[in-house]
């Protein structure tokens, strides 16, 4: 009963969170997936759809509003099962450090390994993100650009005010860069230059930096069916000789 109450939060909170997105680009539809069941016809949108599958959608702005919608969501996954990975794709151009420092958290949090994915951009909070993923399992496709730079920031008011703010600004651009050197295994100093001011990569230059470990075109195979699946949420597996033998021996005993 449970289960399905939070099944169904999700669905509405994910319906909601894509409305939201769509309504400011002028889009009302949400595409629809339909698939039969032995009761009769199910009708998902698309997002409660991959988060079926364990994949969750970062997709542009980071705000409040979205990093609470990412959170419940690996807090869910994360009670369905605890050793099964998630995927997080990821195509955005940053936001509110708070918000995605929540997303962060979380994912150190959660038990279940997970693979970010970089399609488009992951700037800023984005390329954080996508850094913070299970080492082996931090991915980008070959055209997507990463960015990393300092926090920016603006602050008004009375001078004590603006000092208290510039202090602050000062400390969340070390927290950011020590995150970066935890997860890229770089040094605290090379990190701090290249955040100096924006730094775009391509993802092979990402890859030497230590953001992600891997550039795909084409999902990778499972590797093992007890080891944590990296394909993307979608499983496949190509059979072996010994299964093409014995295959064969079943069809010429059948014959």
């Amino acid at each position: 009963m449970l289960r399905n109450t939070l099944t169904s939060l999700f669905h509405k909170t994910s319906v909601q969170c894509a409305s939201r997105a769509n309504s400011v680009r002028g889009i009302n539809l949400i595409p629809m997936v339909v698939e039969q069941t032995g009761r009769g016809e199910r009708a998902y949108d698309i997002f409660s759809r991959l988060l079926k599958e364990r994949i969750i959608c970062l997709m542009g702005n980071i705000t409040d509003d979205i990093s609470s919608t990412v959170v419940a969501q690996l807090l869910f996954l994360q009670s369905e099962n605890v050793n099964k990975p998630i995927h997080l794709y990821i195509n955005s151009p940053g936001g509110v450090v708070t918000a995605g420092l929540a997303i962060y958290d979380t994912m150190q949090y959660v038990k279940p390994p997970i693979a970010t994915w970089c399609v488009g951009q992951a700037c800023s909070m984005g390329s954080l993100l996508l850094a913070a993923g299970a080492p082996g399992m931090r991915y980008s496709l070959p055209n997507a650009r990463i960015m990393i730079h300092q926090p920016s920031g603006g602050a008004q008011g009375q001078a004590t005010d603006i000092l208290i703010h510039a202090e602050e600004i000062i400390k969340i651009k070390r927290q950011l860069t020590a995150i970066y050197v935890k997860h890229a295994k770089n040094s605290y100093d090379e990190m701090c230059q290249r955040m100096e001011r924006d730094h775009f990569m391509t993802p092979e230059e990402a890859k030497t930096l230590g953001i992600i470990d891997h550039v795909l075109e084409h999902p990778p195979e499972t590797v093992s069916d007890s080891g944590p699946s990296s394909d993307g949420g979608i499983s496949s597996k190509k059979s072996t000789s010994s299964d093409d033998e014995s295959e064969k021996k079943r069809s010429k005993q059948t014959a």
